[in-house]
């Protein structure tokens, strides 16, 4: 079994910041690509941020030069550091990897529970 666990979500104003982070455990053999999405109330969820296991990274453009995603691959460990904060950016944020668990050879893409981001004006 594997289980990606977010935490670090909550309630901040606008302009501030908030870190999330995600790891990834159970029976991993390898991790490919990790990212975050959001989903606002009534929108379907978006992408926010990947990063490859090399260090590739891809944006959103609405968060583009705000948000910075980070992994560590010794701790299957994923982050996004969110600075200038706006209200639009609430949302219940999901940690995203696709990895290979030992017991198939097959790459399945896995979700967390998700954390709720909220950003007052």
């Amino acid at each position: 079994q594997v289980q990606l666990v977010e935490s670090g979500g909550g309630l901040v104003r606008a302009g501030g910041s908030l870190r999330l982070s995600c790891t990834a455990s159970g029976s991993i053999f390898t991790v490919n690509a990790m990212g975050w999405y959001r989903q606002a109330p009534g929108k379907q969820r978006e992408l926010v941020a990947t990063i490859t296991s090399g260090g590739t990274t891809n944006y959103a453009d609405s968060v583009k030069g705000r948000f910075t995603i980070s992994r560590d691959n010794a701790k299957n460990t994923v982050n996004l550091q969110m600075n200038s904060l706006k209200p639009e950016d609430t949302a219940i944020y999901y940690c995203n990897a696709i990895l290979r668990s030992t017991n198939t050879p097959t790459f399945y893409n896995y979700w967390g529970r998700g954390t709720q981001v909220t950003v007052s004006s």
